[in-house]
């Protein structure tokens, strides 16, 4: 197993490193429902003893990104319907209400900067760079947390869509799916913008139901349910 370890930094701990390369490569689906977890090959991999990798692992499986086998090993979990849907109700409890509030408070170098993200967003669709295109639309909602101070709500939230993600990284390449997320962005855009929270947390569930429809669509017709 190769995974890059130009990037790591060991005067940081090394645990928290491997885990965020690790949980990527499964979330982004280049670790594979079903695969084997190799700690010592990744240990190998990245130069480090296998005490960190573990501890990464032991992460993740708590996030139920992997499950662990006693006698048998440690193997990517396979898409759950239960966890995604679980995932979705977490997400849009906190992200509908980090909206309303974010109504309020918005500034308008704010809002440039959700509209410099959007711009940046379209344009890694048309250049089919989907992986920029998922991190953009991370930071759209990030950005719109952070509006009201709630660092902790992003983290909450980003640890709950694990699940969503691995099937937004099968859905986006389908045609029309980047440009709805585009248009959706919009509309909760021109709700903040006009300090309509009520707007803005209805836009938002509007947003993470089709989010949820399509990474349910897809996943199916790609078999990656357990």
């Amino acid at each position: 197993m190769e995974i890059d370890a130009s990037d790591l930094n060991r005067s940081l701990p090394l645990r928290d490193q491997i885990y965020q390369k690790v949980r990527s490569m499964i979330v982004s689906g280049q670790m594979k429902p079903g695969e084997a977890i190799n700690e010592m090959a990744i240990a190998q991999s990245l130069g480090v003893s296998r005490t960190p990798v573990r501890e990464a692992v032991k992460r993740i499986s708590d996030e139920g990104l992997v499950n662990v086998f006693a006698q048998t090993g440690t193997f990517v979990a396979r898409i759950s319907i239960r966890d995604i849907e679980e995932a979705y109700v977490i997400r849009n409890a906190l992200e509908m209400e980090s909206a309303r509030r974010a109504a309020e408070k918005l500034t308008q170098a704010q809002a440039e900067v959700l509209e410099d993200n959007i711009a940046a967003h379209k344009t890694a669709i048309a250049r089919g760079r989907y992986s920029d295109a998922i991190h953009l639309d991370d930071v759209f909602h990030r950005t719109i947390a952070e509006v009201n101070g709630f660092h902790m709500l992003w983290r909450a939230v980003d640890i709950s869509k694990a699940q969503m993600d691995r099937g937004r990284y099968l859905a986006i390449p389908k045609p029309g799916y980047g440009e709805q997320t585009i248009q959706q962005h919009q509309a909760i855009l021109k709700a903040l913008q006009r300090h309509d929270g009520e707007a803005a947390a209805t836009a938002m569930r509007e947003h993470l139901n089709t989010s949820l429809r399509n990474t349910l669509e897809v996943a199916a017709v790609n078999n990656a349910f357990g």
